[in-house]
């Protein structure tokens, strides 16, 4: 009896000891390097505390001097599911937008019923301002019912403008801002101060003379 038991035994501790064995040279076998950075890059996001951020977008009156009107009636497509445009047409799930550029913000259209958030906002629907209620709705007015997430392409979004500017507003487009001065015009007015002041000493001896 004696013998059988330490017989099991033996065999249980051999299997143990295999086992182990076993899972430690798979181990060192499957093991994979930590990466020295850990995660990886998703596409269209930005990290957040970057030594560089997003480029800005160009200002709006700068890309509302190259829209394309029709351009922007194709992509206001993706608003007819819950906005119409043209005059007299009814409210939808959002309000009739005909003439809403210079319009205040959140007021009127026909009784819709605009959430606190647009209502409460303030100011009229300038150029600038719809341009940043398109990029983001949620973050132009926190609390918006308006669940668009928002056009990432700045000329998509001044292209829409020009459109829903075609339509019963016609405010007119501000002026593009006015090219910087190129670097080198400092240096230029330097020489022609020296070319100056050569003149005026090769001068000095005439007008001296003609005295």
């Amino acid at each position: 009896m004696d013998n059988r038991f330490n017989t099991i035994a033996g065999w249980a501790l051999a299997g143990g000891i295999v086992l182990l064995g076993t899972t430690l040279v798979a181990g060192e076998y499957f093991k994979a390097e930590r990466p020295e950075q850990m995660g990886y890059p998703i596409p269209g996001v930005v990290e957040d505390g970057g030594d560089s951020g997003p480029a800005a977008d160009p200002p709006i009156a700068l890309r509302l001097a190259s829209a394309d009107i029709a351009a922007g009636q194709r992509s206001f497509a993706k608003c007819q599911s819950c906005h119409t445009i043209e005059q007299g047409q009814p409210n939808g799930m959002g309000p009739n937008l005909w003439a809403t550029i210079n319009e205040p913000i959140g007021q009127g259209k026909g009784g819709y019923a605009f959430s606190s958030a647009l209502s409460g906002h303030g100011g009229t629907w300038t150029f600038q301002n719809m341009d940043d209620w398109l990029k983001s709705p949620s973050r132009f007015a926190p609390g918006t019912k308006m669940s668009f997430a928002g056009l990432s392409d700045p000329q998509e979004r001044a292209n829409v403008i020009a459109f829903m500017n075609s339509r019963g507003s016609n405010v007119p487009l501000p002026p593009p801002p006015a090219a910087e001065p190129e670097g080198d015009g400092e240096q230029d007015s330097g020489n022609g101060a020296a070319a100056a002041d050569n003149s005026a000493t090769e001068a000095g001896p005439a007008a001296a003379n003609s005295q």
